[in-house]
């Protein structure tokens, strides 16, 4: 018998996707590392989200508020009961960040495709470079679903209580060589290093290279209980800005089931700058 996900549910396969492009119940939404690749072509009805100008707060360093969400969402065709599926470049990353946010402000139907864009392609289907426009709707968010969400101050106590830390950048960042990915310019944090106590297991490991879908169960669990990542225990990801390790939130929580997982989204931008706070530097917690 071959293991499912957990929560098989939340992941759609370009099939899937292909057979719903004129379902007036399902909306897509393209969310990408380049601001620009949308506007090159996107699967038939997506609408983009763009992970800064859409997502986040323009004066703030915070994405946007209950009232500016549901405004986004009236402005592009989604009511309360549309199922959102997203997708996105760099085997969703962005794509699973901007579900992380509909998850925080409660909308209950949500997808990623598994693969992304990259799939999509490689099959052949089909791109437009067509922008579609939806009625707006009456959309209303419901309050902030806080456990999914970690501050500082819950990652202050969660060193102080020995909990579980998931670092999901590449190792260069965790050791403190790098203060961003590599190949990317090298800025966003004064210090480099690990927040104390936190274990490397680079987001990356677990979607598949070739295909860009997610890795089977069985390979997912053993690479996060390898490093001590077990389902018993409440654990906090992060990365530099909260998109990668919203892609491990989702592994960990939908695919794995794990019953207590929280993203970080200030990560290695606000911590690496934080006074007073404990940083480690090298390849151990």
């Amino acid at each position: 018998m071959v293991e499912s996900y957990a929560h098989p549910e939340m992941l759609v396969e370009t099939a899937w996707v292909a057979e719903h492009l004129n379902d007036p119940t399902v909306r897509l939404i393209e969310s990408n590392e380049d601001a620009l690749l949308y506007e090159t072509g996107h699967i038939p009805g997506a609408v983009k989200v763009d992970w800064f100008t859409t997502l986040q707060d323009p004066v703030r360093r915070d994405f946007l508020s209950q009232d500016g969400f549901e405004k986004l969402c009236s402005s592009l065709g989604i009511g309360n009961e549309t199922t959102v599926v997203f997708y996105g470049d760099k085997n969703n990353w962005f794509a699973c960040y901007a579900f992380w946010l509909f998850s925080y402000y409660g909308h209950e139907h949500l997808r990623i495709m598994n693969g992304g864009r990259q799939k999509w392609v490689k099959e052949g289907r089909p791109l437009t470079k067509e922008v579609p426009s939806y009625p707006p709707t009456g959309y209303q968010a419901k309050p902030p679903v806080r456990e999914i969400r970690a501050f500082r101050e819950d990652v202050f106590a969660h060193v102080s209580a020995n909990k579980p830390l998931v670092d999901v950048r590449s190792p260069q960042e965790y050791t403190g060589e790098l203060l961003h990915m590599p190949n990317y310019p090298q800025e966003g944090a004064m210090r480099g290093g690990h927040i104390q106590g936190a274990v490397n297991i680079p987001w990356s490991l677990a979607v598949d290279p070739e295909t860009g879908t997610f890795k089977p169960p069985a390979e997912l669990r053993k690479l996060f209980e390898e490093k001590g990542i077990g389902p018993d225990r409440e654990v906090i990801a992060y990365c530099r800005i909260g998109e990668r390790s919203s892609l491990t939130w989702f592994v960990l929580k939908y695919l794995l089931g794990y019953p207590q997982v929280r993203n970080y989204d200030g990560s290695w931008t606000e911590w690496g700058n934080l006074v007073g706070a404990p940083i480690r530097k090298g390849a151990t917690p």
